[in-house]
């Protein structure tokens, strides 16, 4: 097939079909917290997390107020795991593979900062307690030995036009989250029910 000859198989072919790396790329790479990206850590309250099992990539969204995930070192990160669904997939995929990698957002900001890691499940007791909120202990706690640090420029975020307003999306445009599990149900969920519990339910079980 002619689309055949279009597609990519080798490294030499893609290094050279986008050219020389630009030394700042490679400059902004560090082994460990470093100072210049303790602050962006310490005021992001949002992050990506992603990790690798057996049945592939998987990749979820964590929350709290900024400061939210703790540098205990230069070396390693502490992140709550709150309640959600109990799918615990990113748990799973951790006993499987221990690496992960971080994305994190700033609400304004157009730089995202990228960690990679070697991740492990905690429960210590006094751990948890140190990321009580509203009374609530987390179940877990991630530590996370970190092996590189960076910033990805703001380009996709500047083209995304991410936190700018204009741009935001009006929510009823999209099925509502009851619309979807019933579609997918089959109408086994009563979708109009869960959509008019929502708010409640979420208000309830933040922690």
């Amino acid at each position: 097939m002619a689309g055949d000859d279009m597609r990519i198989t080798r490294i030499e072919e893609l290094e050279a079909r986008y050219g020389a790396v630009a030394p700042p790329s490679l400059t902004k790479v560090a082994d460990h917290i470093h100072p210049a990206y303790r602050p962006f850590i310490e005021a992001s309250p949002f992050v990506a997390l992603a990790t690798s099992g057996p049945e592939g990539l998987d990749v979820s969204p964590r929350g709290d107020p900024a400061g939210f995930i703790h540098i205990e070192d230069e070396n390693t990160l502490l992140l709550p795991d709150r309640r959600g669904n109990n799918r615990i997939d990113s748990l799973r995929n951790i006993l499987h593979d221990p690496h992960v990698a971080l994305l994190f957002l700033l609400p304004g900001i157009g730089e995202t900062l990228r960690v990679n890691g070697v991740a492990e499940i905690r429960t210590d007791p006094a751990l948890l307690r140190r990321f009580a909120l509203n009374d609530q202990l987390p179940k877990t706690v991630l530590r996370i030995t970190v092996s590189s640090v960076f910033f990805q420029c703001s380009r996709a975020v500047f083209r995304a036009k991410l936190w700018d307003a204009a741009s935001h999306i009006d929510r009823q445009s999209l099925p509502s989250t009851g619309t979807i599990l019933a579609m997918l149900s089959q109408s086994a969920i009563d979708g109009e029910a869960y959509d008019a519990a929502l708010p409640d339910r979420l208000k309830n079980t933040l922690y």
